[in-house]
């Protein structure tokens, strides 16, 4: 029997999803740099992993950014360009990395080198410059060295380091969670500085550069944070009102569940939380509108996904890679696939080896997890328009909680006469039989094209180097009605992408 309806309003368009939507994070952290991208056994003639180069590449990455995260408000990026045997062996103030596992930044991989990455792979870069110990002078002179095409000093140092033509950079971070590990500032206080550093960053592409760089501010959870720092950072005398072009937040949830050791009722809870995303987006937005607009300044995620206890300063943030952290992915990209009118960028963190990263290592191989299938499957909704779903699905109350989980979601995107449409089952314990009404159009069953993950997998599945291949989508088989009603049966934990023309 039916007990999950989805209705796709194909006509009730939301916005185009941007594709930066899909982006990813990587910071001086574990094992994600040096021995995940970098530096390894498994390394070509210029550093890089090539195993890992190759899972991102079909990925198709939109943005990644770098360097942080914390690391990014003590980085000096002068540091980690020019020859590798003359860059300065650094503190890493807050993170133990690589291999060793020390408190140390050797500098290896730096600003040539990540953007390089970014090339090869096909993705846009965004740079965080350094508030909290930095100057604005400092982060004015990382963008003149990534993008000046005259004369100056470090555009020639650009040019000496291997690179002749501007890289281009658009995205530009200025500061990370400076109400924390940024300089534990007041909203105010950051407000202030990000005005200052803005000046000088932002007045560059009035006349050195021949693009425009788009400019973001670090919000937090708390959002009165963000209400006071937009009425700050709006309350000037004189120059642009609003120097920024987006406004972040983290959002990390399951930092006190532990993989291993959860039960059904813990999984509940942990996808429950993952939802509370659109609530921080419907926060964030109604902060930037109480000031200015959304359709002027949007929301960007630059952080997001599962944190579970296993990970730990100590073991570089590692923590096993499940089907239960995916099951979370595609729910939280349906939101943001919900709320694309507001949201410009977001970035799961984090790319490889570290929280809910999307690619594992070893000395040897590389593989992808769970949550790369899941990037994978939503791939197609990128730049497709979203439209409205109205969706009818049982829920489950919470054990000794006062939320409902909603056990079945979806989202869908249209282009060119296709209609994308993903659907999870966010329950862990039974089925559900799905019924799919597209408003005005009658599909026939050979003009869909149906995918599975997961059916053959627990919730609790910890991917590895032996069998990572189970993980990989399926076939889905979807019967069609008189009336071109779609119906599908998904199996516990199960996120399905159907195509139809």
């Amino acid at each position: 029997m039916t007990d999950a309806r989805i209705t796709v309003h194909k006509e009730a368009g939301i916005d185009r999803i941007a594709p930066e939507v899909h982006g990813h994070f990587s910071e001086h952290l574990g094992r994600c740099i040096y021995e995940g991208i970098w530096n390894s056994d498994s390394t070509d003639e210029d550093g890089f992993r090539e195993d890992v180069v190759s899972l991102l590449d079909d990925l198709e990455l939109p943005v990644l950014r770098w360097p942080g995260g914390c690391f990014a408000d003590d980085y000096h990026w002068e540091d980690g360009i020019g020859p590798r045997e003359d860059r300065p062996r650094r503190r890493n103030l807050f993170w133990a990395q690589g291999p060793e596992e020390v408190p140390e930044e050797s500098n290896a991989f730096g600003t040539d080198e990540f953007l390089q990455l970014c090339e090869r792979i096909g993705t846009e870069p965004y740079l965080a410059a350094n508030v909290g110990s930095g100057d604005p002078q400092e982060a004015a002179n990382w963008v003149e060295y990534c993008n000046y095409d005259g004369d100056t000093e470090l555009a020639d140092r650009r040019r000496e380091n291997g690179h002749e033509e501007p890289y281009g950079v658009k995205y530009w971070g200025l500061g990370n969670e400076n109400w924390g590990c940024g300089g534990q500032m007041t909203p105010e206080q950051y407000a202030r500085e990000y005005r200052r550093f803005a000046t000088y960053v932002g007045t560059m592409d009035n006349l050195m550069l021949d693009h425009e760089l788009e400019l973001i501010a670090c919000g937090f959870e708390g959002h009165e944070w963000n209400r006071r720092f937009m009425e700050e950072i709006g309350g000037s005398a004189w120059g642009s009102d609003f120097p920024l072009d987006h406004l972040t937040l983290h959002h990390y949830y399951g930092r006190t569940m532990s993989v291993e050791e959860a039960d059904e009722d813990k999984y509940d809870r942990f996808l429950a939380d993952a939802l509370e995303m659109e609530t921080h987006i419907e926060k964030i937005a109604a902060a930037i509108n109480a000031v200015a607009t959304t359709r002027d300044i949007g929301v960007i995620i630059d952080e997001w996904g599962a944190w579970h206890t296993e990970a730990t300063a100590d073991n570089g943030l590692e923590q096993p890679g499940n089907v239960l952290d995916a099951l979370s992915a595609a729910a939280v990209l349906d939101i943001f696939n919900h709320h694309s009118d507001v949201v410009t960028m977001t970035n799961i963190a984090q790319t490889v080896n570290v929280l809910q990263c999307l690619v594992e290592t070893d000395a040897d191989d590389a593989w992808a997890r769970p949550t790369y299938h899941v990037f994978d499957l939503y791939a197609p909704h990128k730049g497709n328009e979203a439209v409205q779903t109205s969706i009818d699905t049982p829920a489950r109350e919470l054990a000794d909680d006062d939320r409902e989980l909603p056990l079945v979601g979806a989202s869908a995107s249209t282009t060119d006469g296709e209609t994308y449409v993903t659907v999870t089952n966010l329950d862990c314990r039974e089925d559900h039989s799905v019924e799919i009404s597209l408003e005005g159009t009658t599909p026939d069953a050979d003009a869909i094209d149906a995918n599975l993950l997961f059916a053959d997998n627990e919730p609790d599945t910890t991917v590895t180097a032996d069998n990572a291949d189970e993980f990989a989508a399926a076939d889905l088989e979807v019967s069609v009605d008189d009336d071109g009603t779609l119906s599908l049966e998904l199996p516990p934990a199960t996120v399905a992408g159907l195509s139809i023309q």
